[in-house]
């Protein structure tokens, strides 16, 4: 294996955790930075596809993840205007029997307490809050990473897991801005008896409407909630924790079936984030610093997998140092080669899964009909490439 090495991970979100929890696992020194007060992860529910559980059983965590998670009976798109089913797919044992794994959802702060508790666990994971990177220098040694106040820490080592607004990215990709989609996303999150029984689903269901769509399931062993409401807005406000207008949300919203706006109704306060991405880049690697997650390739969330695909990173870029011998440079390399397509395909097919929720006029019409009628796979069948996930034997061929 080589030398264990000394590693700074900036960003202690889930991408950030599990890079740090995959790197702590093979010995390596690790640093985390994580720029807020606490780690804790802002935001709702997220959806884990098979290929992400996958993940988990490499990393030892399925346990600790089903505890905690719920899994839909299955996934479904509803016409947000006339209530049609539009696409349902099964999904309970049929994601295990053809992928080996289960469909599962979970909160997203239950999620980053898993990786939380698991870097706990690792004695060479060191856990640091209000701490900022600001940039970093290298040399034939190591990397001098430099914080917000003047300290410098130096370490064989950077991963940027940053996030969409990564400093680290700048100094190595200098793409500026996200790219912003032109929607907003509102959340809320329910307890179960707050939830009608005539409302209440146990799938993930999507009620897909002209530039707007609603995503709901349950959460947390079922015990609460998970809404999501997308429309087109020009409001723009960069972070995940500003309050949104409730009066534009019933706007954008006023022509949906009357479940959805019963449903919308539910909720007294939401929070709202603006939907960005970037353009999928072959390069995210500098020497002895790299990206990863949202870092190295941010994605809307149509396809649910912007935390998957982290997960996936830390899992690959661990197997890269220890293919290399813990050759950093060289590890780094490999990492981004074996990951690039692959998160650049995810990137553009959510932004192409977005165009068909968001359907109007003939388009919506067409997508209706051919999803109904079978002539063409949806969902779940039609991202077998995504869910079958990674072949750890060949990852470097």
């Amino acid at each position: 294996m080589g030398k264990p090495l000394s590693v700074v991970v900036a960003g202690g979100g889930i991408g950030g955790l599990a890079a740090a929890y995959v790197l702590g696992r093979q010995g390596h020194e690790v640093t985390v930075l994580e720029q807020s007060a606490a780690f804790g992860e802002i935001g709702a529910g997220i959806q884990l596809g098979p290929n992400i559980f996958r993940m988990f059983e490499v990393l030892g965590l399925t346990e600790a993840i089903e505890r905690v998670a719920f899994f839909p009976a299955g996934l479904g798109m509803n016409d947000v205007r006339t209530g049609e089913t539009v696409v349902r797919v099964p999904l309970g044992g049929a994601a295990r029997a053809v992928y080996g794994y289960p469909y599962g959802v979970i909160y997203r702060v239950d999620i980053h307490n898993v990786f939380l508790d698991a870097c706990k666990d690792q004695p060479t994971v060191k856990l640091r809050t209000a701490t900022k990177v600001e940039g970093y220098t290298q040399d034939a040694q190591g990397v001098t990473v430099q914080l917000a106040g003047g300290e410098t820490l130096r370490a064989d080592a950077l991963v940027g897991a940053d996030g969409l607004w990564s400093r680290v990215r700048q100094s190595i990709v200098g793409d500026g801005k996200p790219r912003v989609s032109g929607h907003v996303a509102y959340r809320a999150v329910l307890k179960r008896e707050e939830v009608p029984t005539h409302l209440w689903s146990d799938d993930v269901l999507l009620w897909g409407g002209e530039k707007t769509h609603l995503v709901h399931y349950p959460l947390r062993r079922g015990e609460l909630f998970n809404l999501v409401a997308v429309f087109h807005s020009n409001k723009y406000d960069e972070g995940w924790n500003t309050f949104g207008d409730t009066a534009e949300l019933n706007e954008r919203f006023a022509q949906a079936v009357p479940q959805v706006r019963e449903l919308l109704e539910k909720i007294e306060t939401w929070k709202m984030w603006v939907l960005c991405d970037r353009e999928p880049v072959k390069n995210w690697s500098d020497g002895r610093v790299t990206l990863l997650g949202d870092a190295a390739h941010p994605m809307l969330q149509y396809l649910a997998q912007g935390a998957g695909q982290a997960i996936e990173d830390a899992v690959v870029l661990g197997e890269a140092l220890k293919h290399t011998g813990n050759d950093v440079a060289s590890a780094f390399q490999k990492y981004q080669k074996a990951r690039y397509l692959r998160t650049g395909r995810v990137q553009l097919t959510a932004r192409f899964y977005g165009d068909i929720y968001h359907a109007s006029g003939v388009a919506r019409e067409l997508r209706n009909r051919m999803f109904q009628s079978g002539e063409e796979s949806a969902g779940f069948a039609g991202l077998s490439w995504m869910y079958k996930g990674l072949d750890l034997k060949h990852l470097f061929d």
